[in-house]
């Protein structure tokens, strides 16, 4: 079921990272970054696993030394998503991690050093026919712009961009895309909307060093939304403190919740009070445990009682609200379907929900 409202998106230029679309008119994707040593193979591989399952879009791997650029031959042949090499200072990682299979190359040219080592890492990045990410960050800007702003503000990350934007298309290089991150939501935020205005590369969205699961998915969904309300960003990081997994799944909720992307069960259900007639809060944690493997789309409402669960159902695929005497009206697609009467609740949703999904499924 959907909603009237749209996000008109600001249209940029569309790259490809391995088998994937990023900007133009292609969905909004969702990447995360490993957290292993990536030389550790077997570890890398194991999350990187973890993070498919999730319908991650696009993973980054940290590749600090040579033994982790060597480490990329055995590793991206075993995976399903695009691998973006995430270079730190030294730019001959960059060079060879472009000869060993990745997909891109994340780069921040105010650490990678002189012109001439930045012309190295496109050159490379032409031959192998692959796009760059310029990563500007509030936390390594270049020193003669820090000297001229005294702090990484927005109009200091925004010259950043900007100067290494001008670096790359004088390399005659535009395949690229462009991130502008702070920790700092409002530095972010403005950061991003200037940059969107001076340009039409497609823009990598995060909060860096957001935090917390609890307190880094709120403050990444807050600079991260009003963002993609104005129609602005590409990809997005959520960038936390926990298991890369979770980054994941707060990204796919965000995009959700703005309409943005179609996948997996999402689930209205109300806070509970003393009207409900089950445990409305215990069904839909278990409820949504259960259905965490389902990636295609389906709305759900879970509703106490009668006072709004009539009308959250009319706008779902399958909707339940509790009416007294362990009796409960299920509705399908908006309408009233039948009634159940002392049904394991949460068992008898989990197989509903599955097999609407497959008929969805099979229908299309």
């Amino acid at each position: 079921m959907k909603y009237s409202h749209s996000i008109k998106r600001k249209k940029t230029k569309k790259i490809q990272i391995g088998n994937i679309f990023v900007g133009g008119d292609s969905p909004i994707t969702v990447q995360t970054m490993t957290n292993t040593l990536t030389h550790d193979v077997e570890a890398t591989l194991e999350q990187i696993s973890l993070i498919e399952q999730e319908g991650c879009d696009i993973v980054r791997v940290s590749v600090p030394d040579e033994k982790s650029s060597k480490a990329l031959k055995k590793i991206i042949p075993e995976i399903n998503i695009p691998l973006v090499a995430d270079i730190h200072f030294h730019y001959k990682r960059a060079l060879e991690a472009a000869e060993n299979g990745s997909h891109c190359l994340r780069i921040n040219p105010g650490n990678i050093g002189s012109k001439e080592k930045v012309k190295e890492v496109v050159e490379a990045a032409k031959q192998n026919k692959i796009p760059i990410r310029i990563g500007v960050n509030a936390g390594s800007l270049e020193k003669s712009i820090l000297e001229k702003y005294k702090s990484p503000t927005s109009e200091a990350l925004f010259e950043s961009a900007k100067l290494n934007i001008k670096l790359l298309e004088d390399l005659n290089f535009d395949n690229f895309k462009i991130s502008v991150k702070a920790s700092n939501v409002f530095t972010a935020v403005e950061s991003y909307r200037m940059l969107s205005n001076y340009c039409d590369y497609p823009l990598h969205l995060g909060i860096t060093e957001a935090g917390s699961y609890f307190s880094g998915s709120i403050k990444s969904s807050i600079g991260l939304g009003m963002l993609l309300y104005d129609g602005i960003g590409d990809t997005v990081r959520v960038s936390l403190s926990d298991h890369p997994t979770q980054e994941v799944r707060v990204g796919f909720e965000m995009l959700k919740s703005l309409n943005l992307r179609d996948y997996g069960v999402t689930i209205i259900s109300c806070p509970s009070c003393a009207r409900q007639q089950f445990d409305v809060i215990e069904t839909v944690k278990n409820v949504e445990k259960k259905l965490s493997h389902i990636k295609k789309p389906i709305t759900v409402s879970i509703i106490g009682c009668v006072v709004n669960g009539p009308g959250e159902a009319t706008m779902t695929n399958i909707g339940i609200t509790g009416g007294g005497n362990n009796t409960h009206m299920v509705y399908v697609d908006g309408e009233k379907s039948h009634r159940i009467q002392d049904e394991d609740l949460v068992e008898y949703l989990v197989k509903t929900i599955e097999n609407k999904v497959e008929q969805i499924h099979h229908l299309k």
